[in-house]
């Protein structure tokens, strides 16, 4: 079998280990790194622009058009594709890539960032559709654990790969560098074959979505964990820059490459562990491990007890990530796959946004507050915990 035929050959249902699933990964690592490459040399970039104030809404703008744009990407997956959405996504990575450095005022990079959170708006939601499609039912969780691999690679290697560039280089070269990762990523899934069965052409009609569209009311349980466990996450793309360096660590991106090696350490087998014990189980012990990184976070204000923490904070994402995922798509309908994934994908968002929104303003450039609003996200992930106790114990 050549190359083409091993991409595009039709297989309804396909094991974990092949070709397809392979490129797909690649390019969902290539995709995260794209935009999360920007992370930590933002709030330095706003601030020299005149915009210091406004370094909440870095975060907060990406997520509202994220959240804000899933139900879309959810009804256009299941009517017109997986692949097309995927793409769009990347796209505009790569247009917001090259934009940056033309639009130099405050105002200007806001409204990029307003725009640039379509790209994980979409490709996500259709990755995640893409995988559940050509991967067995009893397989979800290692698959969705393989996947999150290599997209949380990306959020280790983005921002490292950043802060070197910029280090060595300049804003510009890294704008540029975001728009080429995100161009790859495309190149890399060009001819994946469709999985979609009935495919429909786009027309304009189908962005009029009811409230139906909106929200699947199956998944609302793992949505609601998702919302009270990504809201941390906000506050750590928001915060966790400033808070490094003023605990005097210089590349900014290193929490995130710790927390980045600890989840890939776990997720994997994490996936895999969910689909024998169930996911309910497995989402209490990634709760519970989330708390102890947030207290610790907050407590020991040093470089190692930061590093200590993210290390604790990625084994609870890692543990988390593919089984919310798995969870989301055992309870969709097999025809309404993007519009259940799409409801997790907006709480997700709903929760880094808000997150970021709230941990920005509460921050206002005073390093004391930091560890107040860790407290907070600690409350919150116990909420969700005694929230799925409640809910596993009544029935």
């Amino acid at each position: 079998m050549n190359l083409q035929d091993s991409i595009t050959r039709p297989n309804k249902v396909h094991p974990i280990y092949n070709l397809r699933f392979g490129l797909l990964c690649l390019s969902s690592l290539l995709f995260s790194s794209s935009y999360n490459m920007l992370i930590p040399e933002l709030p330095g970039y706003l601030s020299g622009l005149g915009g210091s104030k406004y370094i909440g809404l870095i975060i907060a703008l990406f997520t509202l058009t994220a959240g804000l744009s899933r139900p879309f990407s959810g009804v256009l997956t299941d009517k017109i594709g997986r692949k097309p959405v995927m793409i769009f996504g990347a796209l505009v990575c790569v247009v917001c890539g090259f934009l940056y450095p033309v639009l130099t005022t405050v105002a200007g990079f806001l409204f990029l960032r307003l725009v640039h959170g379509f790209s994980t708006g979409f490709t996500p939601t259709a990755i995640a559709a893409y995988v559940a499609d050509i991967v067995p039912a009893q397989r979800w969780g290692e698959a969705f654990g393989i996947q999150g691999v290599f997209f949380t690679c990306g959020l280790a290697l983005g921002p490292a790969i950043g802060s070197t560039i910029k280090l060595h280089y300049s804003y510009d070269v890294l704008f540029h560098s975001s728009s080429v990762m995100a161009l790859i990523s495309i190149l890399l899934i060009y001819k994946l074959r469709e999985t979609l069965d009935n495919v429909k052409s786009f027309t304009f009609s189908m962005l009029k979505i009811s409230s139906k569209d909106i929200i699947s009311l199956k998944v609302m349980t793992p949505a609601i964990i998702t919302f009270l466990s990504y809201f941390a996450f906000g506050m750590v793309l928001t915060l966790i820059p400033d808070w490094s360096d003023y605990l005097g660590i210089r590349n900014k991106g290193s929490f995130f490459m710790v927390f980045t090696i600890a989840s890939l350490t776990i997720r994997f087998l994490a996936g895999k562990v969910s689909d024998r014990i169930g996911r309910k189980v497995v989402t209490m012990i990634g709760l519970i491990l989330l708390c102890f990184a947030l207290l610790i976070m907050a407590f020991f204000q040093t470089t190692n007890g930061l590093l200590f923490a993210a290390a604790i904070y990625g084994l609870s994402m890692g543990v988390l990530s593919p089984a919310l995922n798995a969870w989301t798509v055992d309870l969709s309908p097999e025809e309404q796959r993007g519009k259940g994934i799409a409801t997790m994908f907006i709480a997700l968002e709903a929760g880094i946004g808000l997150g970021a929104l709230l941990s920005g303003w509460y921050y206002q450039d005073q390093y004391q507050n930091i560890p107040v609003t860790m407290y907070a996200c600690t409350v919150l992930a116990l909420v969700g915990l005694g929230f799925l106790w409640f809910k596993k114990n009544r029935k």
